[in-house]
């Protein structure tokens, strides 16, 4: 007798459901790179003297307004209503997520103006390995995983790390003279209050609440922490309105920056839902690739350097993109899955929340309790959020940047195809549940 125990018919089906699950997260991850690094391109308008508090509020405008609209369409404010009546205290989670997240993208726009783009982007992209420790203490991640997925995930990760410095230090020509350690300072405090803000994300999605109603919440407490930073930053809210009155030629720019963010942070989220944040944040992290290539090909960050600079730039990127191979190989394994599954039970008991809701947001599924019906205000967000772009817009103008167009109508082709591909993939696999 080996003491196997058998296969049945039901386990089999459960492990090709996580299998597939498992890649459609890792699609997710990579998708969320792409669109995450094309909305970093925005905060270039530093150098043109906008205020690093401006900048970063009028992105968390346009983040706001993607954050109602885009779940009102795609599911309906009757999906998120009843997703709240499920697990009610997921609300202040994901407020308290959007409050570090809104001061950790400001500390981020002034990393840029003191070190640039290209140095501040693996600093606070540390956030990462911070995701990692958290999902492993507090969410059983890894946990019977295997040596192989432990060196995968955690290797692939250091290996990332020792990308993006080299990527750095490539770029280190390009870094504005004068605050440097004010701007290091910066971009590692983004960097630890990113990676703590991954602890409301890994527990809402364990609990069971859909990503598209945690990002409607979350962005209350984006707009309201913002707000007031910007006011006490600024001086007052008259001296406020006046930089957002000298900068509104490029506001629209801005908000649009925000709106790339959210569609890029929304495939982060099921990433963080279907392979965890030790996987997920190390994924959606190539954003450091999308970034330099939108830096060097569009914006001309590294022209007139020497070979060894370019040959650093390869370096880094090779290693960079060794590390996403490694950590999009450590999947999950049964095992590790029913680690997962204790810790989504222990928060459901904790919340009171019913088994069911959870076991099924897991898998993917819908309950039978959810609404899809649109409503007249899921039309009345989207028609806002449009129109005040649009005026936005109606005021505004390009800044005159010398942009390389034909590269960045390269990358924005290829968001658009990563776009198209990842939410087909989350339509026809969890009808994005």
């Amino acid at each position: 007798m080996s003491g196997t125990v058998p296969t049945t018919p039901a386990a089999t089906t459960r492990t090709a459901r996580l299998r597939k699950l498992q890649g459609l997260g890792v699609l997710c991850g990579l998708a969320a790179g792409a669109w995450l690094g094309a909305a970093e391109a925005p905060t270039k308008l530093v150098t043109a003297g906008i205020s690093p508090t401006v900048i970063s509020l009028m992105m968390v405008s346009g983040v706001f307004l993607a954050r109602w609209s885009v779940p009102a369409l795609i599911r309906g404010t009757s999906s998120i209503a009843d997703d709240i009546r499920q697990a009610p205290h997921l609300v202040v989670w994901a407020v308290l997520a959007g409050c570090l997240w809104s001061v950790a993208n400001t500390l981020t726009i002034f990393a840029i103006r003191d070190i640039g783009l290209s140095i501040a982007f693996p600093l606070w992209n540390s956030n990462s390995l911070l995701g990692i420790l958290w999902g492993i203490l507090f969410f059983n991640e890894l946990h019977r995983a295997g040596w192989r997925r432990w060196l995968g995930v955690v290797g692939g990760a250091a290996v990332m790390f020792a990308g993006a410095a080299l990527l750095a230090s490539a770029s280190q020509t390009q870094a504005p003279a004068g605050h440097s350690f004010r701007g290091l300072i910066a971009a590692l405090g983004a960097g630890v209050l990113w990676g703590t803000m991954y602890i409301p994300y890994r527990k809402a999605y364990l609990t069971g609440i859909n990503p598209l109603t945690f990002v409607a919440f979350f962005t209350i407490g984006e707009l309201g922490m913002m707000t007031g930073l910007a006011v006490a930053y600024s001086g007052g809210a008259a001296e406020l309105a006046r930089a957002l009155a000298g900068s509104r030629a490029v506001l629209w720019l801005l908000m649009a920056g925000g709106f790339i963010w959210v569609i890029g942070d929304l495939f982060q989220q099921y990433a963080a839902k279907y392979v965890g944040i030790s996987r997920g944040i190390p994924l959606s992290n190539s954003n450091q690739l999308w970034g330099m290539l939108w830096g060097i090909l569009v914006f001309g960050e590294l022209k007139g350097q020497s070979a060894s600079v370019y040959s650093q730039v390869v370096g880094g990127s090779l290693l960079m993109a060794a590390g996403v191979a490694a950590i999009s190989l450590a999947s999950a394994s049964p095992a590790e899955h029913d680690r997962w599954r204790a810790a989504a039970e222990r928060e459901s008991r904790r919340y009171h929340v019913r088994a069911e809701f959870t076991e099924a947001a897991l898998e993917g599924r819908n309950t039978d309790e959810s609404s899809r019906k649109h409503t007249w205000l899921d039309w009345l967000l989207v028609v806002s959020a449009t129109g005040v772009f649009v005026a936005a817009m109606a005021f505004g103008h390009l800044p005159h940047l010398g942009l390389a167009w034909g590269w960045a109508a390269a990358l924005v082709l290829a968001m658009l195809a990563f776009l198209v591909a990842t939410g087909a993939a989350l339509w026809r696999t969890t009808r994005f549940n």
